[in-house]
């Protein structure tokens, strides 16, 4: 009895083992049925390359698989290697465990089978950059997982399915193909990226939330209504039936009588509005030429004590004198320093300037002087803050020098606004850099580590001097980093903006502010600092705008990492250079500690100026390395 228990145990066990080694070699003839559809009826030539029958998917490491610790298949990326076969839904739809396809940058053709709607576990599918046509299958939008579908650059045709249907989709991209029809309703709401660029849509843009603008529906020319400029017609109203003839002309008679006493009332209007015109010019009149005479008898009284009867009159393009802005008469003080000895107040409000930007706190102008290099004076107004602490503030700023911040040259105060002058840098600023007409051509990725070192020593350096004194940057961006003759970075307007109780900076870069800790604290000014400089280090890695047509740049980052798709962040012109892919993900991870949304995790700055410089020595070791 015992003897045939044991029998029926080992036979069990046998059978149970012979079926697992069965479900795993399902899973990898699918995975070689769709490769050889891809592939257009070929097998890898490259016995390096995985993809045959004798060697594991997992343990052998198939070319572009990724596994989990379980040995499952998690991801299948075959990306740019010149396929040009037919995408197989039926065998990479039978491999369970898999959630993130991308066989983007191919010449793979035909149509989406109906039969993807198989694959409701995946979570990421990438096909853009091919040459697949036809309609999209309705059952597509059945892939109710699915957060991230590029289909962009191809050449679909017909009306898009019910995608909307997908509530989790956080990112569709469709430019550049044939679609037609209108837009389906998305929820903008939870969209982080969305095209539909040239394509051949019509009608109304759906309401888009005030989340993308209109770069995501040009080249469409049927398309109206915002964000586009072309207007919808308005809707045309039912027709109720022709009158018969006696009813028209009975209401044609009752037209024109309203329109005729609508006329005789804005006649008499017109002729009382005509008098009170009238009557004002006479005043305005004499009042002018009374001022005039005032205004003449100040003017010689002021050419008499100041000495300056014949000097040049104030350009156009010039910064607002006092009488426009307020300002009072008082000096304006000029630090030690060998670039502008003698600059008068005076001189300022002359002297030809330019607008260089607006912002909400403030004015930048370019100021060109005679027989001195060109200033960029900052005016600020409506800042709380007495003239004799802007003047300590100032002077505690100046008294701390860095090669990498920016020096304040002059300042002046008044009760109503400050002025802070600084010299102009012909290179511009970040910004431009990362995102100008120049498109950041020749910014390689060993340039923009050394300007996040560079930030960041001049940052730490300004923190540790001036911490005492409780002055950190308070509006730290893109924007106010200065690129010098020699393409280093200039930390500039460094202490022009005050938090009282948040640091408002974070709320400019960040649309997120409701996840942030804005909790007051002793070094809440300072933690402030190091999460906009963790975006910076952001736009420096991706090379996209911190908000943009509601995409936030942090927020996206983030998604983009939890969803473990680390290396889908990089700006693509890194990537196709070749950049040290481990330093970047370094980086990375600096940068997300420095947005961390609690103040007590962010680093301090002189924790990640060492985090920065050994990323750099790093970099340094494997160029060496490599040559």
């Amino acid at each position: 009895m015992e003897g045939i228990f044991c029998w029926v145990i080992s036979v069990s066990l046998i059978l149970l083992i012979h079926s697992s080694n069965s479900v795993e070699e399902a899973v990898k003839q699918s995975l070689l049925n769709f490769f050889q559809q891809l592939n257009d009826g070929k097998r890898p030539t490259d016995p390096n390359f995985g993809w045959n029958s004798t060697s594991d998917p997992c343990l052998s490491q198939w070319s572009g698989i990724t596994c989990s610790r379980q040995l499952s298949v998690k991801k299948v990326v075959l990306e740019g290697l010149g396929f040009t076969g037919v995408l197989d839904a039926n065998s990479i739809c039978a491999v369970p465990s898999l959630i993130v396809l991308s066989v983007q940058n191919n010449r793979i053709h035909g149509e989406i089978p109906t039969e993807i709607v198989r694959c409701k576990q995946f979570t990421h599918l990438y096909i853009n950059d091919n040459q697949f046509s036809g309609n999209l299958p309705a059952s597509l939008s059945r892939l109710n997982n699915l957060k991230r579908l590029f289909i962009e650059n191809n050449n679909f045709t017909g009306e898009l399915p019910d995608l909307p249907k997908i509530s989790g989709l956080i990112s569709f991209l469709a430019q550049y193909n044939q679609f037609s029809g209108e837009i389906p309703k998305f929820d903008f709401t939870n969209l982080v990226e969305f095209n539909v660029s040239f394509n051949n849509f019509s009608g109304p843009i759906p309401d888009l939330s005030g989340r993308f603008g209109e770069d995501s529906f040009l080249g469409n020319s049927r398309l109206c209504g915002k964000p586009l400029l072309n207007a919808c017609p308005p809707s045309s109203e039912p027709k109720s039936g022709v009158p018969p003839p006696k009813s028209r002309s009975k209401q044609l008679e009752r037209i024109l009588m309203y329109v005729g006493y609508i006329l005789i009332a804005l006649i008499i209007i017109l002729f009382f509005v005509y008098k009170i015109i009238s009557r004002k010019k006479k005043v305005k009149r004499s009042t002018d030429v009374e001022q005039k005479r005032v205004n003449e008898g100040k003017a010689t009284t002021s050419s008499d004590s100041s000495g300056y009867k014949n000097g040049p009159s104030r350009s156009d393009y010039s910064i607002p004198s006092s009488n426009e802005s307020g300002m009072t008469s008082a000096s304006l003080v000029v630090l030690e320093n060998p670039v502008v000895k003698e600059l008068r107040f005076e001189d300022l409000l002359k002297a030809p300037a330019e607008l260089m930007g607006r912002g909400r706190h403030g004015t930048l102008y370019k100021v060109m002087l005679e027989d001195t290099v060109p200033l960029a004076v900052k005016r600020i107004r409506d800042w709380s803050i007495s003239s004799e602490d802007f003047r300590k503030r100032m002077e505690n700023i100046d008294r701390v020098d860095h090669p990498n911040v920016s020096p304040v040259l002059a300042f002046y105060s008044s009760r109503q606004e400050k002025l802070v002058v600084y010299e102009y840098q012909q290179n511009g600023s970040l910004f431009n850099l990362l995102h100008g007409t120049k498109n950041s051509q020749g910014f390689d990725w060993g340039n923009r580590l050394g300007v996040a070192a560079s930030i960041a020593g001049g940052l730490a350096f300004m923190h540790t001097e001036l911490l005492e004194d409780g002055i950190a940057h308070g509006n730290l961006k893109s924007s106010n980093i200065m690129m010098n003759n020699n393409m280093e970075a200039l930390i500039s307007e460094y202490g022009l903006m005050v938090m009282d109780d948040q640091p408002l900076s974070t709320v400019s870069n960040s649309g997120d502010i409701k996840s942030l800790d804005n909790s007051p604290g002793p070094n809440s000014i300072f933690n402030a600092d190091v999460y906009n400089f963790g975006v910076i280090l952001l736009e420096l890695l991706t090379g996209k705008l911190v908000q943009n047509n509601g995409f936030d740049l942090a927020s996206w980052v983030n998604s983009v990492v939890r969803e473990e798709w680390t290396t889908e962040v990089f700006d693509k012109a890194l990537t196709m250079e070749g950049a040290n892919e481990e330093c970047m993900v370094n980086l990375l991870q600096v940068a997300l500690k420095c947005v961390n949304p609690s103040q007590e995790g962010r680093p301090s700055m002189n924790q990640v100026v060492n985090m920065i410089l050994t990323i750099k020595e790093e970099d340094e070791r494997s160029i060496v390395l490599g040559t």
